[in-house]
């Protein structure tokens, strides 16, 4: 199967991904370029997108990335680093890549961009099950 039929087929039952209005970009096998915009109801008491909203989508970006290789996988380990803050209605950018992969397990990283700044770092690690797409 196609990365892009996989992520088709992810997305299909995806109502937290529809929720935060996920687009696809690009994908690829290892890779994937998501788009998001920051929503009212995605701020924080602050005023700026809560650390929850840029985790769940560099998460997302992570699933697609890993699964569009014809492997269903899970992640088990996953840290973001937050280094500017964003705001209602900032478009966001994430690309999250494959670095190293072995039989098992496949380690993946994630940047966040807006308006071309970095915004957010993200690193994750995947279980590769025995099954494919």
């Amino acid at each position: 199967m196609s990365p892009n039929k996989i992520v088709a087929q992810m997305l299909q039952n995806d109502f937290f991904s529809k929720w935060l209005g996920i687009k696809v970009i690009k994908v690829t096998a290892g890779y994937c370029k998501l788009k998001c915009k920051v929503k009212k109801d995605t701020l924080n008491g602050f005023g700026i997108a809560h650390g929850g909203f840029t985790y769940s989508i560099a998460d997302r970006a992570l699933a697609f990335a890993s699964n569009s290789n014809g492997i269903k996988s899970l992640s088990v380990e996953t840290s973001i680093s937050h280094v500017k803050k964003i705001k209602e209605n900032d478009l966001v950018i994430v690309e999250a890549k494959l670095l190293n992969e072995n039989s098992k397990f496949g380690y993946y990283e994630a940047k966040l961009t807006c308006k071309k700044e970095i915004i957010a770092l993200f690193k994750g690690t995947v279980f590769k099950t025995e099954n494919k797409w």
